[in-house]
């Protein structure tokens, strides 16, 4: 399995320059533990084309999960042992092998073309690959397993880029970090601090006010 930028859309080009020059704490404070600890996990951000022009997949995870019950994010979870090495081929199988079983699609269809430096998730311990792919072949998609997954839906890049669609979200903890309003849900968290990044470093942040507040404590 290999990473292949042959052939993709034009308006791509960013965020495959985004990916090749960005820096692990340009993405987030959170880094993986200098002694290896951490679940090895990854996640799939799948680019494709909608109506509404370039778009992500996206899914809310169900609201009876141990870790990030309810809560959007990016297809993906650990890897297991037939993913192979955590740091050569292990979390690209993952991404897709996950992204099968969460929302359907047929990996067949992917495209992967590059991958971000790894982060850590502290309140699961999870140690996380993000890879990049495009959506060459666009297949049905949907909530596989109501236990996992609640729905599956897409977004367009658009609709992410909206400074009316744009927040910060405070947790009951202090924390603040980036959100969006966005297809009936509020995307935070790691999620939306990899989306935010992404949206930087591509050149397709617009100017928002990140005082506008969103407190989380009816999460918590």
């Amino acid at each position: 399995m290999a990473l292949s930028k042959e052939g993709l859309p034009g308006w791509l080009e960013p965020v495959v320059r985004a990916a090749e020059t960005v820096q692990p704490l340009q993405l987030s404070r959170f880094l993986p533990p200098e002694n290896g600890t951490g679940r090895q996990s990854a996640v799939l951000i799948l680019f494709g084309e909608g109506p509404e022009g370039p778009e992500l997949l996206l899914m809310e995870r169900a609201g009876s999960l141990r870790s990030h019950a309810g809560q959007p994010s990016f297809p993906g979870g650990a890897l297991d042992p037939e993913d192979g090495d955590p740091k050569a081929e292990g979390p690209l199988r993952a991404a897709l092998r996950e992204a099968e079983e969460e929302t359907g699609l047929d990996p067949a269809g992917v495209q992967l073309f590059g991958v971000l430096p790894r982060l850590y998730i502290p309140v699961s311990h999870f140690v996380v690959t993000p890879v990049l792919g495009w959506w060459r072949e666009p297949s049905p998609v949907g909530a596989v397993d109501p236990n996992e997954t609640a729905r599956v839906f897409r977004v367009p890049v658009a609709d992410l880029t909206n400074p009316a669609n744009r927040a910060t979200a405070v947790h009951p903890s202090g924390h603040r970090g980036p959100a969006f309003l966005v297809e009936s849900t509020l995307v935070w968290g790691f999620t939306a601090g990899v989306i935010d990044r992404l949206l930087h470093y591509a050149g397709w942040e617009r100017s928002w006010d990140r005082e506008k507040l969103v407190p989380l404590d009816w999460r918590s």
